[in-house]
């Protein structure tokens, strides 16, 4: 597989997704950026403004949320539109990757969570590079496992932690430099 003839999906926010954009764009594949009015992106390249009607597809209910994520989504509107448009960013993607933290009950800190979620809901490839133990991990069905990934498919998403550390990005540039030797 060549890297023009992929494309990775992800919001163009700062931290991961910028990083994510700035490896893809590196390597020359495709970039489609989802972001909606009044949110602040890093990444101009292949940006995408959902509209009303687009981000309602991706609506999810706060508290469905907060249950399956075992923590209180309360917040207002843009909340729920970033919500929103991680659903696109993962709906468009066949395999998922995610800078972030793993947490005890076995899912994804923050916002972010959220597209680690809804990634094993569609049985999707999910693979999270945790910054605190600076580890590849990836989802087996049922419990996290080790082991360095390398991108088999041609749409991927590329998302995660706003406060991306050294490891993080390290972790993304080998990420790429591994799938596409």
């Amino acid at each position: 597989m060549k890297p023009e003839e992929c494309t990775l999906f992800s919001g163009g926010a700062q931290g991961a997704e910028a990083e994510f954009g700035a490896a893809a764009e590196k390597a020359g594949m495709e970039e489609v950026n989802f972001t909606f009015e009044g949110h602040p992106v890093s990444r101009r390249r292949g940006l995408r403004h959902l509209t009303q009607e687009e981000l309602l597809q991706g609506d999810v209910s706060l508290s469905y949320v907060s249950k399956l994520m075992h923590r209180s989504y309360t917040q207002g509107p843009l909340l729920k539109k970033v919500l929103q448009s991680i659903w696109h960013q993962i709906n468009s993607a066949e395999e998922v990757f995610v800078i972030g933290k793993i947490q005890e009950d076995n899912t994804v800190k923050g916002g972010t969570g959220w597209g680690a979620e809804f990634a094993k809901l569609c049985n999707k490839p999910l693979h999270v590079f945790d910054q605190d133990e600076e580890q590849w991990f990836w989802w087996n069905g049922e419990k996290w496992e080790q082991g360095n990934p390398k991108i088999q498919k041609h749409k991927i998403a590329g998302t995660g932690t706003r406060f991306l550390n050294d490891a993080g990005k390290q972790a993304i540039a080998d990420l790429f430099e591994n799938s596409f030797k």
